[in-house]
This record gives C-alpha cells, structure tokens and sequence, in this order.
C-alpha cells in the first residue's frame, strides 16, 4: 500500500505518478441485434467465445448479453487509437456476420424493452446484480470513453475535476439517444436518464482539490462498506485507478465513425488542456456540482440546439458556440497529439446535426423507429469503412 490507503487505493498514487502523459485509450459499446426484427438479442456469449486473439483480448462484456464493448490498447497519438478504433468496429462486426448478428451503435436501442435482456453470468455482473437490482436491469444503454494518461496523482485529481465543468458540452455534441420504448422522449439523450441519473456514484463528482481529499473520500467509501471496487465509483469523468489515467466517460455511443472519433478526440484535447493550464499556472475551474448538472440538464435535453449557462460570466449562450470555445481554448494541445484532422467533424456536427439530430429527423419523416434502427445498423458499418478508407488500410482479420 501507498501509506494510509485503503485497499482499493493501493498501488493508485504509483500508477498516476509513473504515468505516462498523452496515453490515449478509446472504448465503445455496440448494441447486438437479431437479425430479422433488429430488437436486442442475448448473444454475448457466443460473440464472445467466436472471437480469437489478438481481437479476444480487446472484447468485454459489458453487462447485459445484448452488449459488447470493444477497448483499444493504450496509444501514444490519438491518429493510431483512432485507427484500432476503426479495425476493432469493423473486426466486430465481421466477426458477428458469420454469426448473423447486427451490430448498432447509438445511445439507446430505440423500442427493445429492458426486461427481455439478461445479465452477463459473471461473478463481476452478479454482483451488480444483487446490488442494484430494478436499476442495473433498466441500464441499456451504450457510450464512449476516453481514457488519457494523466502523469501524477495530484495533477490528475485537479484535471479530473475541471473536466466537470465542460461534461456538458461533450455529452450535448454527442447526444445519440432520443428515442426510446418507441417514442421519442424529447431528450437529445435518453442514455443520460437511464444511467446517470439513476445509478449511485454517477454523475458530476465533487471537486476534490488533490489526491489526498480524493483517497480519503474513497477509503471512506469502503470502509464503510459503500463500494469493494474501484468500479463501483461510475462518474462522468474519474480517475482509472487501473491505468493512470483520467476516464471521460460522459458521451453517448456515436453510430458515425467519423463523429466517434470527433468525440473522442474532443475529449482528449479538453483533457490535456487542463493538463497544460495546470502546469502554466492558470487556475482550473471548480464550479459548484448544482450549476454544472444545470447545464447536464440543458445538455440531456436539447443536444447541440439548445443554450448552456456560461459558468464564468453567469451568461446563457448557445450551446453550439460553447463548444466552439472548448475547440479555440485547446487549440494549442491539437497538433502534439495529432488531434486536428478529427476535430475537424465537430463543425460539421453542429451545422448539420448529430445523432440525435438524425434519428429525430428520421423518426419525424417515417414514423417508424424500425426503420430509424436500420438505418442506425447501416451507418454504424458504412461509416466504419469510409473511415478505413480515409485513414488508411486496416486489416479486419477476427
């Protein structure tokens, strides 16, 4: 152990203070459907025992048996993860056509109901099981994380928790879940709903000040019989005791490679320009949880067409040029992780709508949320081969 840590702590302040900055990690979650009605189907198991390494490794289940996710390995420049990202989404998906499974990526499945899936049979999911009951069973919902290494555990506190003051432009550009149980639910993110505000530990986190504050929190947790690990600890953005790194875990699962890898590469530039205002000496921000889950709401609700409060000024302004400014105030960080080229998608987000934009429009114009979850199947494989072809070849060997 690191001194006084609890056992979930020990080893964490070592990992963070070998880390290595600018590690970049991706992870993301597909939906796994059935082939003639496109609902949800309990395959995990089957997708999981088919697949043979090096792929085997990169697979996780990730609660229910209608879901898999698929984890990059740590990179050193975000253009390589961006291209295993790809490679794993096609890998999978060629994998699950041997099968006869269709792979869809979007926030929510837009009419599967939450009682005709089944928890993964592990000790790890049992667990969630027993403990969360009503809560974990509803959970069906897909996301994307960035996890960016984060060197010293007290720097990666601070940058953990200025991270929260800008969730809320990230899940607003990502928002890819407006339509659920067959209606549209008149949030740009229903997945929000479901998980965030319905799991314990989840959400905006306190602003802890450094490592010290942060571990005592934690130790308390376990002492008292809170949490056993680490994991059980689901906020929005957390330190990855794992890893190092810090863990942006905010955004809905992206159908459209290009805007996956838009998202993520947002992510990771917020993060290591926290990085570098931390290590100039400009102040990061602690704003208080209530106005941050302010704008979460407005977020939820309204996406990228909506208005945020800017948490500085006291302000409204347009959502869409918030997330303008995160792209002009971490612009210096861009080129050293090379960064640019995906960003480049976040403008076109906003001129022409996100996913969730999308599957309203769809919706609006067919009345058919089956057709809105073809077209999400479709998008999900075609967007991956376009961004093959504008990256480069990557092999699709599962």
């Amino acid at each position: 152990m690191d001194g006084p840590e609890a056992h979930i702590l020990e080893g964490v302040r070592r990992r963070f203070d070998e880390s290595v900055d600018g590690t970049i990690g991706v992870e993301e979650e597909y939906q796994l459907l059935n082939p003639q009605t496109l609902a949800l189907s309990n395959r995990f198991e089957e997708l999981h025992a088919s697949a043979q390494e090096p792929l085997l490794s990169r697979l996780a289940g990730e609660l229910i048996s209608s879901e898999i996710e698929y984890k990059t390995r740590a990179h050193d420049d975000f253009p390589s993860a961006a291209r295993e990202l790809v490679e794993g989404r096609l890998q999978v998906i060629q994998l699950a056509d041997r099968l006869g499974i269709p792979i869809a990526i979007a926030g929510v499945h837009p009419f599967s109901p939450w009682w005709e899936q089944r928890i993964i049979d592990t000790p790890h999911y049992r667990l969630r099981d027993e403990e969360l009951g009503y809560i974990a069973w509803t959970n069906n919902t897909w996301a994307i994380h960035a996890h960016v290494g984060v060197r010293g555990a007290d720097r990666a506190v601070a940058v953990s928790t200025a991270l929260r003051s800008v969730l809320p432009e990230l899940l607003a550009l990502s928002a890819n879940s407006p339509l659920y149980m067959g209606r549209d639910t008149r949030l740009a993110s229903a997945r929000t709903q479901i998980f965030t505000k319905s799991f314990p530990r989840c959400g905006i986190p306190d602003a802890y000040r450094d490592f010290e504050e942060y571990r005592r929190f934690v130790e308390l947790l376990e002492r008292t019989g809170s949490i056993v690990e680490a994991l059980q600890i689901w906020w929005s953005v957390r330190p990855a005791h794992a890893f190092g790194t810090v863990e942006t875990r905010v955004c809905d699962g992206q159908t459209d490679m290009s805007e996956a890898l838009a998202v993520a590469a947002l992510m990771v530039a917020c993060t290591m320009a926290f990085a570098r205002d931390h290590d100039e000496g400009r102040p990061l921000p602690t704003h208080p949880r209530g106005l941050i889950d302010e704008n979460m709401w407005r977020a939820q609700r309204y996406g990228i067409e909506g208005r945020m409060i800017d948490l500085e000024a006291g302000e409204e302004i347009d959502t869409a040029r918030a997330i303008e400014r995160l792209l002009v105030w971490s612009e210096s960080v861009h080129d050293a992780h090379g960064l640019a080229p995906f960003l480049g998608r976040v403008d076109r987000m906003i001129s022409e709508g996100n996913g969730a934009s999308r599957q309203r429009a769809l919706f609006a114009e067919t009345g058919d949320v089956r057709a809105v979850q073809a077209d999400l199947v479709e998008r999900t494989r075609r967007s991956a081969l376009e961004a093959r072809d504008s990256l480069g070849a990557v092999t699709t060997n599962a």
